[in-house]
């Protein structure tokens, strides 16, 4: 029976999140600790008694997030001594299963996901760029839009950021472009033949601070590669599907330089699980705050069982699971 850890990222962050863990486990309350002392912060205000807006800055989402991932999943191996058949995580969360394969070391993580938000924020002037999610529509059909868009509006660029699920597709790129798109939409003016069967069509902007993986990104990926040159990456325990390639990674130099072209590039989640389902994989543990990501499997693959770690209820869910199944 093969399982995969996911985590996930920017977006699944709420007020309180990993509190339950921290409350009723010492391995999380240590992990908390080493994030703290790792970036001189204090963690656990942070992610328990943070306003919505204070979580929603990026320099401050994405070392929350990894540390909640983190927590839940030496939580979760302590219970159970459940180890994955292959780890992957979105965008941001890609760092947590680093950590879970010991490719990079926890503290390590945390400093780069710290500069990494940072540097996100500031390759791009507040205004500039945005990100528009798109539903109804296929990954040609995006590719045909994002074209359309730069050449209608005179702006670059559009680009595809986040394949999240069938029929949901978030764009990137110059606000003037996607507000364009948003107002000026018409199958008929865009492509006939490629939108002829298409309904329902939606968009809808998302309240993001950066247009984040497009290339306004570079000037961060730039920072990313900097920050890594000189920093060892070993060999995974678990095989790594990351988002640059949706595919399973082994080789740390691979690993490495996906991780620092993950910035600008486009998460591939849906292939990324589909690639999963077809490698034999049927059970996911979404490893971090939030449902997110269970919920995007189960549109890529119905037949999945998937689980979260929201509360201990949950655990009784994983742990009845594994005896079902002679575990």
């Amino acid at each position: 029976m093969k399982w995969a850890f996911v985590f996930p990222g920017q977006g699944s962050q709420s007020p309180g999140m990993g509190k339950w863990l921290y409350d009723q486990f010492p391995s999380a309350r240590k992990v908390f600790q080493e994030a703290s002392d790792a970036l001189n912060l204090d963690m656990q205000k942070l992610c328990f008694e943070s306003t919505d807006a204070e979580l929603a800055l990026t320099a401050q989402t994405q070392p929350a997030l990894l540390c909640v991932s983190t927590a839940t999943q030496i939580v979760l191996n302590e219970k159970f001594n459940l180890n994955p058949s292959f780890t992957a995580g979105h965008s941001i969360g890609e760092y947590a299963s680093l950590v879970l394969s010991g490719v990079i070391p926890f503290s390590t993580a945390m400093k780069a996901v710290r500069l990494r938000g940072e540097s996100m924020q500031k390759a791009v002037p507040q205004g500039e760029g945005g990100m528009l999610a798109c539903l109804g529509l296929e990954e040609n059909q995006i590719e045909i839009l994002c074209h359309w868009a730069e050449k209608e509006s005179g702006e670059k660029p559009v680009q595809a950021a986040n394949f999240n699920c069938p029929g949901q597709i978030v764009i990137s790129g110059h606000l003037k472009a996607l507000n364009y798109l948003k107002e000026n939409f018409k199958p008929e003016n865009v492509d006939p033949v490629a939108f002829q069967n298409t309904k329902r069509i939606k968009f809808i902007p998302l309240n993001v601070s950066a247009p984040f993986h497009c290339s306004m990104m570079k000037p961060a990926e730039q920072a990313m590669a900097d920050f890594f040159k000189n920093i060892e990456f070993k060999t995974p325990r678990f095989p790594i599907v990351q988002n640059l390639t949706a595919t399973p990674e082994t080789d740390p130099l691979r690993i490495k330089q996906n991780l620092v072209a993950q910035v600008s590039g486009s998460v591939k989640w849906t292939q990324s699980i589909q690639n999963l389902s077809k490698l034999g994989v049927q059970n996911y543990v979404e490893c971090g705050h939030g449902q997110v990501l269970k919920g995007l499997i189960k549109k890529i693959d119905e037949g999945a069982q998937t689980f979260s770690l929201q509360s201990a209820d949950d655990l009784t869910k994983i742990e009845d699971h594994l005896k079902a199944s002679g575990h």
